[in-house]
């Protein structure tokens, strides 16, 4: 952090905020954002800046993979130059936007998680592609390309073992979009068939003109949570209704 203050002070005035001030922080249309931290810090700094360019520096190179770490303390100050004068390329990457009925929002930069907060059954009505029906499971998993490779990977992992042991298929499931790609995949996680919830829709592609809408039916301890910050939250108990979509922002990670 000193060596980043130091290389950045001559050049422009700027501002430390700790991470936990990130969703109240007011940022301007004239803000350049530098992050300093792991990958994770990255993804949660984006779904609050408005698209502004983002700056990811990897502190320690031995120890962080650095995935959206591009820079490093050593480069900074050339780095920030050429952004300040228009002199640079971005990649944009698509973040996925889950809306309740109430108004309030939240963006997701790899993933949303929405469902029961413990080990109990998840209870909603969904509807999906002109689909209607009820179910209990062990939540749904919305990914954005970024987010393809983690979460998600791990359920088309388990789904490919068990199809592997039964020898049902000799292809193997798995979705890995590009990082801009203009869809977001969600999967039901361990859909229960009973009586009252059904399980026919478990997986999909949502795109501008496909959009998932959720109604809870957990009295308590219904929530969604964003790139795996539990504390990045939003409730979600009887009565709410949730609709994801594609962000109309995109982050932009210089």
């Amino acid at each position: 952090l000193a060596k980043v203050q130091e290389s950045i002070s001559k050049t422009l005035k700027f501002k430390i905020i700790h991470r936990s001030f990130l969703p109240t922080y007011i940022f301007t249309d004239s803000d350049l954002i530098i992050v300093i931290g792991q990958d994770g810090l990255v993804a949660n700094t984006a779904k609050y800046v408005n698209g502004l360019p983002i700056i990811g520096v990897n502190p320690d190179p031995e120890r962080y993979d650095g995935v959206l770490l591009k820079h490093t303390p050593n480069n900074l100050i050339t780095v920030v130059k050429n952004v300040v004068t228009g002199n640079y390329k971005t990649k944009h990457v698509t973040m996925a936007k889950a809306q309740l009925n109430d108004g309030q929002t939240l963006l997701a930069f790899n993933d949303f998680y929405i469902g029961a907060d413990s080990h109990i059954s998840s209870r909603y009505s969904i509807e999906f592609s002109g689909k209607k029906e009820q179910q209990s499971s062990s939540g749904i998993i919305v990914s954005t390309g970024a987010g393809s490779t983690g979460w998600l990977s791990s359920i088309f992992n388990m789904t490919n073992n068990i199809n592997g042991y039964h020898k049902s298929t000799t292809d193997k499931c798995g979705t890995v979009l590009n990082w801009d790609d203009n869809k977001l995949v969600f999967v039901v996680r361990e859909p229960f068939l009973s009586k009252t919830s059904k399980a026919s829709i478990g997986y999909g592609l949502i795109t501008n003109t496909k959009k998932l809408i959720i109604e809870s039916n957990m009295p308590t301890k219904g929530i969604i949570f964003s790139d795996g910050i539990e504390a990045d939250f939003l409730n979600f108990n009887s009565g709410s209704i949730v609709e994801i979509s594609l962000a109309e922002e995109k982050a932009n990670l210089v």
